[in-house]
């Protein structure tokens, strides 16, 4: 594994300690999940999945949810 040192304010170094504890873990691992967790979710979601799609579909309504010409009928 490879090192990595980081300074962290006196508040977050607490939190990671007391989840530390809590969990029955070291420091380092609860850095470590954080920053697993971080980076999976990092570019993963549905808008940027889509994203090279935007403005694709020139002429449709902003917000289909608010539209009442699009809501008509819905849940009859």
């Amino acid at each position: 594994m490879e090192s990595m040192s980081i300074k962290l304010p006196r508040t977050l170094s607490a939190k990671v300690a007391r989840l530390a504890k809590r969990r029955n873990v070291s420091r380092t691992e609860v850095v470590r999940d954080a920053l697993e967790a971080y980076t999976a979710s990092e570019g993963s979601s549905a808008g940027s999945a889509v994203s090279d799609l935007k403005g694709c579909l020139k002429g449709l309504a902003r917000d289909l949810s608010t539209n009442q010409k699009h809501l008509k009928g819905y849940g009859e």
